[in-house]
């Protein structure tokens, strides 16, 4: 195991001192009159939920926010401002968004020590913004709704706000926050067991959960032992994604930029279109996909010519992504890629949900950390009637792509390059028919699920 430098430890040590003593501090600074009672202005009661994270990245809380504004409740959306928000979130005013303010740009890495030796003072950042905005810059609310990961320090001011603020905590688990940062620093790590214990500890004093999946909602009850409501609400695809037609597929497809000279290729099945969504993180192994695009494009030059050219569109951002767009050139340099032209693109909503709407295959490349958790990427792209192709082998992926009806899973690279292979070539039946079962995923919608579940707790 790597060992840290006895320098880098002072370090965090001593930071991490400073932090305790800032938190105190502040707390000690909060006024008298937080809310003992829980007196709030006139007017309905508000909620407030809480994305430490852009909140544009995060479909799952805006949509809780657009379905309480639509019930006409009050809420404070707290979170990063990084990216574009729903465009439903202004259409409500009952909606407020309040920032949080950004930590340095220079405490984002991915380098091993450095994030050990930075990360207590990111955190330190991270409690001041959060009690800036949850205690003083935004009015005191009766629920306070929490996404879950990161946990570390979400839960603990989140609690001590509603201590003061006599608010009720709900947590909205996406995710453990352990699992995430078992990737980054092994699961044997210390760190990984006091998030771990951090994490069921402050869990206990939720008034409710919300998860993602039956087999979250097992594990919170199994190893977490929560004697708290936890309610399944699994995520639906927002209004916006849609199916379309052949016409509004080729209409969207013309004036794209990324595929409108290539709209001809597309008409006459000669060029087919695959959608991969990312955050660019460790818990996708992007070079699956690179290599089984490799494999793909010498079948499609030597023993399959039958094999349409294949033009692949990644949405996203995040940390590893000029890491990959190297090995993409590279690859291209190398003419590994000769039937297959890679594109990455940033979208606005609408135009990822048409994007999704007219390709002819979505791959996920998500590997759950926590083995119960489901990537939304899949709920949008089936949502918007598009076959998935995705890592399989976890435990909750049953719950989201039943194999050969609405999508299909994976295990391997060649497992995924088959995969291709089969739905893009002459025999387009299975691909047609994985369309049809997307397009019933579409049938029960975000608004349903919601009012069905989370209406019942607010």
């Amino acid at each position: 195991m790597e060992t840290l430098p006895p320098v880098v430890v002072n370090i965090a040590i001593f930071v991490l001192v400073v932090s305790s003593i800032s938190l105190v501090l502040v707390l000690y600074l909060l006024p008298v009159d937080f809310s003992d009672d829980n007196k709030q202005s006139p007017g309905p009661p508000r909620y407030q939920i809480l994305v430490l994270g852009d909140i544009g990245r995060s479909p799952r809380m805006q949509n809780h926010a657009i379905s309480m504004g639509k019930h006409g409740k009050a809420v404070d959306l707290v979170g990063y401002l990084d990216s574009e928000l729903h465009p439903d979130i202004f259409a409500y005013p009952s909606i407020t968004v309040s920032p949080l303010p950004r930590a340095p740009r220079f405490l984002q890495t991915d380098h091993r020590l450095l994030f050990l030796a930075l990360a207590p003072v990111k955190v330190i950042f991270q409690i001041y913004g959060l009690l800036l905005v949850l205690g003083y810059r935004t009015k005191p609310a009766k629920w306070l709704l929490v996404q879950n990961p990161p946990s570390i320090p979400t839960l603990v001011v989140a609690r001590i706000i509603c201590y003061f603020r006599n608010t009720q905590f709900f947590i909205d688990w996406h995710n453990f926050g352990y699992s995430i940062l078992a990737l980054k620093l092994g699961g044997s790590h210390p760190l990984v067991y006091i998030s771990q214990w951090y994490e069921r500890f402050f869990s206990h004093y939720a008034a409710a959960h919300l998860v993602v999946s039956d087999a979250m909602a097992h594990v919170l009850k199994r190893d977490f032992r929560i004697d708290a409501p936890i309610l399944v609400l699994h995520d639906r695809p927002a209004a916006h994604f849609r199916p379309f037609d052949l016409q509004e597929r080729l209409a969207f497809l013309g004036r794209f930029p990324e595929t409108a000279s290539f709209i001809d290729e597309i008409e006459k099945l000669r060029l087919r279109v695959i959608v991969s969504s990312t955050s660019w993180t460790m818990d996708e192994d992007f070079s699956m996909l690179l290599d089984a695009l490799v494999g793909y494009s010498e079948l499609a030059t030597t023993s399959h010519p039958q094999l349409p050219e294949v033009m692949v569109i990644i949405t996203g951002k995040g940390p590893q992504k000029e890491h990959y767009l190297a090995k993409i050139a590279d690859m291209e340099d190398k003419d590994k890629l000769e039937m297959v032209t890679v594109k990455t693109a940033w979208l606005s909503t609408r135009d990822y949900a048409s994007l999704l709407a007219s390709a002819d295959v979505g791959i996920s490349l998500h590997k759950s950390s926590s083995g119960v958790d489901l990537p939304m990427k899949v709920v949008d792209m089936l949502g918007a009637g598009l076959p998935v192709v995705g890592w399989g082998k976890f435990q909750a992926w049953p719950e989201l792509v039943q194999e050969g009806v609405n999508g299909r899973g994976f295990a391997s690279t060649e497992e995924l390059q088959a995969i291709i292979v089969e739905l893009l070539g002459d025999d387009t039946q299975q691909l047609q028919r994985l369309r049809s079962g997307a397009r019933k995923e579409n049938e029960k919608g975000w608004d349903e699920e919601w009012d069905s579940v989370a209406g019942r707790l607010f």
